[in-house]
Parts: structure tokens; C-alpha cells; sequence
């Protein structure tokens, strides 16, 4: 959740609602929480310190391997969908860099995923309803999985 900076649009465009942020950066939620301190808002580090929700957003969570395999990194990606599953009652989506992006800017310690195979991944085991966007001008796509 970073400093919680999605409060803020979630503010301008509901009169009601409850938010979570989950950032691994205890200097992030201090941050977030001296920011945003209203009822409704609430920050963790840990997923299983949340209750059940209706909605996760996951956004670039999964861009950043560091020097992790490849194989480690995507089994890794795999567990934390099915954790995100499990977590939400109605739905959940995330963004990641693409495969498709462009070879001179890719980076070895960033992580390009396989949209299809994601897509295919959350259409076989989650939900019929998924929705793969790609057709935006960053180099990664968004899949959205609704129950």
C-alpha cells in the first residue's frame, strides 16, 4: 500500500468504504497511518493479521525478484495468488510487468510474466471470470478475477 495514497482517490469517489493497506515496509505504514487516520482505514504488514475481505488490489508486488530464480520467483507469484483467493470474497486483481515488454529495457533483476499463462493460471483455478488487460502504454498488464 505504500503510504496509502489509493485512500485518497477511494476518498474523492465513495462516501463509504473500508480500506486495508498491506505494504512488507514498517516505514511505509507508519507513513500511511500518520496520513490516513480516519475509522475506516486500516494498515497491516502480514496478510494473515486481515480478516476475510470482499476485494485485494495488488499493485507491483510482484515486479521486484532481486536475484531470485526464475522458477522460485514464479512459484512464489503462484502461492501469493492463491493466498489473494482464499483471502476474498468477491474478487481480486494485480498488475505485472510483461513478457512482451521490450528487450533492450528489461532488467535482470525485475520479473516479466507470461500474461497468458496467468490469465489461464486464474481462469483454471479461481474464477470463469477473469479479465486481462494489456492494452495500456506500460510495459506490464492487469488481470482482474472476479468470483
Amino acid at each position: 500500500c505504500g503510504y496509502g495514497e489509493l485512500v485518497n482517490f477511494l476518498n474523492h469517489r465513495y462516501n463509504s468504504f473500508e480500506y486495508v493497506g498491506l505494504d512488507i515496509s514498517v516505514e511505509m505504514l507508519k507513513q500511511a497511518k500518520q496520513k490516513h487516520n480516519q475509522i475506516n482505514i486500516f494498515f497491516a504488514q502480514h496478510l494473515h493479521e486481515l480478516d476475510e475481505k470482499d476485494y485485494l488490489l495488488a499493485s507491483g508486488i510482484f515486479n521486484i525478484k532481486q536475484q531470485t530464480k526464475l522458477i522460485d520467483w514464479d512459484n512464489y507469484c503462484l502461492e501469493l495468488l492463491n493466498e489473494f483467493n482464499r483471502f476474498c470474497r468477491k474478487g481480486f486483481s494485480f498488475n505485472v510487468l510483461t513478457k512482451y515488454s521490450e528487450e533492450s529495457q528489461k532488467k535482470s533483476y525485475l520479473y516479466y510474466a507470461d500474461p497468458l499463462y496467468l490469465f489461464d493460471y486464474c481462469k483454471k483455478h479461481f474464477s470463469r471470470n477473469v479479465a486481462l488487460l494489456h492494452d495500456y502504454s506500460l510495459f506490464e498488464f492487469t488481470l482482474i478475477v472476479r468470483k
